[in-house]
């Protein structure tokens, strides 16, 4: 017995010996999304398999950007609606024929051209004491604005997306657009303007993150770049309508169809974007975009890759954990990070002091005494070469050398402006300085919403764009005070807000060649080298 319970003893020892030098496989686990065999950022999505700029991305970026050309026409269409229009005297009556203004002219001596209906100052006497009327529909249509980017911007960012922020965009641009048509009293008229303004103020926002966000990194920057000829057209498109339909009525009724046609034929077939899914914890939706962009594109992506948000590509830990955390984009998380709230507080300060530039300059074409119509028109066409030439510096001179160099551009032609007399021939020497002051401030605009967008993670991008419009609509109802001031003032100050502008470019980052960042930590990692959760 002792030798059997000794060889026993002797045989289990053996075991346990071999079972620790060669212990059991592992159980076989099945790949989860968890564990996939490859997980990759949308960008390196992109890149690697669905293609940068194909023919998906084609298509929506052309069909989201429609939207654009939709603004230009509720936005410039009060140029001629609300235009000053002739006038002349009747005949049989002690009419001044020669007199430069009709306010010292009686009552029944003359009349307008082209008959009461041919604008709101017509129809509504707003002419002598009540002619700053005019500039107060306006000046709230743009603080419709004001409150539209704002709005638009956090509903496009939450709970909506940009998709169906831009649906209720288009939907109400429509209907206050075609109610305008009927107004009845100046403020009826003045209150639909204002509805009006706080649609349209969202359009820029949801229109061009939602064209550019699912361009490839490498494609994104010249693509941006080509959204603002959309806008261009769409004046260009408003002058001919203009000049075939003088009615102001009939002009609005032909400028808010549009919206209506973009409503039910263009939108169906843009898609959401797959960032904002990502964002927002919805994976499948966010694939299954991805897969659509791949097919379209002839491209294939395989079964096995999944998409991972950029803080989960940086921080391991968050990347095997099985807890979901969505990260909220809302105001409190823009301006919680030192790195977004400054960048807000300067980004914000460059639009002001560019739209104050770009509109202020604009308004001068009423100064010109030509033809109202084809102004507009020639003034749509320059701004086309601007496009271009910052399209292709991008990639060379960086976004900072691009703003910067605008800046400074269009601020010293409206310097020497400010220089010249405004009689003879230094008339002409004045309207060139203003056309280039355009000119450099057109490719500034060109460059702002690619470099905002760049310079925000998606998780909050559309509220911080929304800030930024916020303050252009700011600058664009102050423009017209500027110019009240006349000569070379009005261009001093232009010229110093372009040194302004310029100089605050200096102190925002590089983005040429850095990734589309999808949430705050991964930000905080790609600037900083940490996370922070």
């Amino acid at each position: 017995m002792s030798g059997m319970t000794a060889l026993t003893s002797t045989s289990t020892s053996h075991q346990v010996e071999l079972q620790e030098q060669y212990p059991p496989p592992l159980p076989v686990i099945e790949p989860t999304i968890e564990s996939a065999a490859e997980r990759l950022t949308i960008d390196d999505m992109l890149e690697k398999y669905c293609g940068e700029f194909g023919a998906w991305q084609w298509k929506n970026f052309v069909l989201a950007n429609l939207s654009w050309t939709l603004e230009a026409l509720h936005t410039m269409v009060v140029i001629f609606a609300d235009h000053h229009p002739h006038w002349r005297c009747v005949d049989g009556t002690d009419c001044d024929a020669a007199a430069k203004s009709i306010c010292g002219l009686k009552p029944g001596s003359w009349e307008w051209v082209e008959g009461r209906r041919s604008s709101t100052v017509a129809e509504w006497s707003l002419i002598c004491g009540d002619k700053y009327k005019v500039g107060l529909a306006q000046s709230m249509f743009f603080l419709g604005c004001m409150m539209g980017s704002t709005l638009f911007g956090y509903l496009s960012n939450s709970v909506l997306g940009r998709k169906r922020s831009l649906v209720l965009v288009s939907s109400l641009n429509a209907i206050f657009g075609l109610l305008t048509a009927t107004s009845p009293y100046y403020w009826t008229y003045v209150l639909l303007r204002s509805l009006t303004g706080i649609s349209t103020g969202g359009n820029a926002v949801c229109a061009f993150v939602l064209a550019t966000e699912p361009i490839g990194p490498t494609k994104r920057g010249a693509a941006g770049m080509s959204s603002f000829y959309f806008f261009s057209g769409g004046i260009a498109i408003l002058s001919g309508l203009a000049y075939t339909i003088r009615p102001w009525r009939k002009l609005y009724i032909a400028s808010s169809i549009p919206s209506l046609v973009f409503l039910l034929v263009v939108l169906p077939f843009v898609s959401e974007s797959p960032r904002w899914y990502l964002v927002h914890g919805k994976i499948d939706e966010a694939m299954k975009v991805m897969k659509s962009i791949a097919k379209c594109n002839g491209k294939h992506l395989p079964e096995g890759v999944i998409l991972l948000l950029d803080r989960e590509a940086f921080n391991k830990d968050d990347r095997i954990s099985e807890i979901k955390h969505v990260e909220k984009g809302n105001l409190v998380a823009l301006l919680g990070s030192p790195i977004t709230r400054i960048r807000l507080l300067l980004a914000m300060a460059i639009s002001f002091v560019g739209a104050v530039i770009y509109y202020g300059l604009s308004l001068n074409v009423i100064n010109l005494k030509t033809n109202l119509y084809l102004s507009v028109l020639l003034n749509a066409v320059a701004e086309t070469p601007a496009f271009a030439i910052t399209a292709v510096l991008l990639s060379r001179v960086g976004r900072k050398g691009i703003g910067v160099g605008t800046f400074w551009f269009s601020g010293g032609f409206c310097f020497i402006g400010s220089l010249m007399r405004n009689d003879g021939r230094w008339k002409v020497g004045r309207m060139v300085c203003g056309i280039m002051g355009v000119f450099g401030m057109a490719g500034n605009y060109n460059l702002l919403f690619l470099y905002l967008e760049e310079l925000f993670p998606t998780v909050v991008r559309n509220v911080a764009m929304g800030g930024a419009a916020l303050a252009i609509q700011t600058g664009a109802v102050l423009a017209p005070f500027v110019v009240v001031l006349g000569g070379g003032l009005a261009f001093g100050v232009f010229a110093g807000c372009g040194l302004l502008g310029g100089i605050l470019v200096f102190f925002m980052p590089e983005t040429l060649n850095k990734p589309l960042y999808d949430t705050m930590a991964g930000l905080e990692y790609g600037e900083r080298g940490k996370i922070v959760i």
